[in-house]
């Protein structure tokens, strides 16, 4: 257990403090070295109808000492926060190289599933065996109440009900039913199937549907609401809040970290890293290739009219994925406009790119063509932090060293980063005794299993490898 010591730093401001250089649409953090100082947020929709971003506490302006240091204000670091200083009486200090959750928290697309990483169950008893499969099921299931305890009190626009897997082509069935059953019979989690007509008829007509396997849990949720939620409970705690700060430099001295900043440097006694699909190579040698980021994009339309949301048969508002690899996730908001999003470009040089958001309004029109030419009102895109085997961690990489990590949920850490942030606050804390599954029991495996200096020596391919692994999954997803 980490000994209590009141943190130093400046006096907390009354506001948000407001950016200092622009959005950079074309950011990479494989190609840039970090991901800048004071950037303003990305133009998604989450940020534009949040309201004010609260206030925080200002960047860094001199040097100050703290016990726990978390890098990175996103869901992740702001619940590892919370959890810190809720449980364990620890206020940490949240440094934040741009705007308060500025990353993948602000630019997911909200949808909150029973999931964590991009495996299956029937994948988890593949890979680690049954009696581990049904403890990662069972972690996943308490994650979901942790995350519905924790924004209960947060105006975050929840939809809940579930979550519609819709098979986007009928060859996909056979493997839904299988799924289903497994997660009915093994794992008791009531999953069903539901065949394409009831799909169109009774939950929304999407033209692509040959049936669907429903799931109890998922939630829609508001992403800046509720990235603003966190952030506001984490500061009533006590927990300092630093946006503008960027770590330039890292030096580790006697188990004592000296983090530099612009504005000073952060002595800590612990640091916890939760910076998702932005973190660069630069910022710890524990981490450097050891996720592959990736680009989601996504759309939000207009609000539909009565007429429209009838043509398109919207009857739920639930969370929708369908059966692609690289799959469309995609829902009806509070407000009547469509969210859709999927796969984006390979690189951020490419991202801004008008073809990639016709992509994916062709890929709304086609499934619902009553909205052939409707208005787009936000488009963006963000980084996703995916793990080179699909499945997070939760991890302190050496015992030696009071350091550890929250990262790698590909895709569906929207749920899974609010249990993540618990269970990092318990590792820092010195509280992980009871945590023994693959997740938390091992580091971010580099890519090919490969060994440390091939991995590093190849790193520069991957994104050749990613544009190949693109053009085969689209094949199988529409062709084969």
């Amino acid at each position: 257990m980490l000994d209590v010591q009141p943190s130093v730093s400046p006096a907390h401001s009354e506001r948000a403090t407001p950016a200092q250089t622009p959005y950079d649409p074309a950011y990479d953090p494989l190609t840039t070295p970090r991901t800048g100082s004071g950037c303003d947020y990305a133009p998604t929709y989450w940020i534009g109808t949040a309201g004010e971003p609260p206030a925080d506490d200002g960047p860094i302006e001199a040097d100050i000492d703290a016990d726990v240091v978390i890098i990175g204000s996103g869901f992740t670091g702001l619940t590892a926060a919370i959890f810190l200083a809720e449980q364990y009486g620890i206020k940490a200090t949240v440094l934040e190289a741009n705007r308060v959750a500025w990353g993948c928290s602000t630019r997911n697309g909200g949808q909150a599933q029973c999931a964590s990483g991009r495996l299956k169950r029937s994948q988890w008893i593949e890979r680690y065996g049954l009696d581990t499969a049904l403890g990662l099921h069972r972690e996943c299931v308490n994650a979901m109440q942790t995350f519905k305890s924790l924004i209960a009190d947060i105006e975050c626009d929840p939809q809940p009900g579930g979550h519609l897997y819709i098979a986007h082509k009928p060859r996909m069935m056979p493997g839904l039913e299988k799924e289903a059953r497994l997660l009915r019979e093994t794992f008791d989690y009531d999953a069903r199937i539901i065949d394409a007509d009831s799909v169109r008829r009774e939950w929304v007509d999407d033209k692509e549907a040959a049936g669907a396997m429903h799931e109890p849990e998922g939630i829609g949720i508001h992403a800046g609401k509720l990235a603003f939620g966190y952030q506001r409970k984490a500061r009533a705690l006590g927990v300092k809040v630093h946006p503008a700060s960027p770590v330039l430099g890292w030096e580790s001295r006697d188990d004592v970290h000296y983090l530099r900043t612009p504005g000073g440097v952060v002595k800590a006694r612990a640091v916890g890293i939760a910076t998702g699909g932005y973190i660069t190579g630069q910022l710890h040698r524990s981490l450097k290739n050891r996720l592959l980021p990736i680009l989601s994009n996504s759309i939000v339309t207009r609000p539909l009219s009565e007429a429209e949301i009838e043509a398109t048969g919207f009857r739920t508002r639930q969370v929708l994925t369908d059966t692609r690899i690289l799959r469309h996730y995609y829902r009806l908001l509070p407000d009547n406009r469509v969210q859709i999003g999927s796969r984006s470009a390979i690189t951020g040089r490419d991202a801004p790119k008008q073809k990639y958001e016709a992509m994916l309004i062709g890929d709304l029109e086609r499934k619902f063509p009553a909205l052939a030419g409707i208005d787009i009102d936000y488009s963006w895109w963000g980084w996703v932090d995916v793990s080179h085997d699909m499945m997070p961690r939760i991890h302190q990489p050496d015992p030696r060293e009071s350091i550890y990590y929250a990262l790698g949920y590909g895709g569906n850490g929207v749920m899974y980063s609010a249990q993540a942030g618990k269970r990092l606050a318990q590792w820092i804390a010195g509280e992980s005794a009871s945590l023994d599954l693959p997740i938390f029991t091992s580091t971010l495996p580099y890519p090919n299993l490969l060994e440390k200096v091939e991995s590093e020596a190849l790193a520069p391919f991957r994104r050749l490898g990613q544009r190949c692994l693109y053009r085969w999954y689209q094949l199988k997803d529409e062709v084969l």
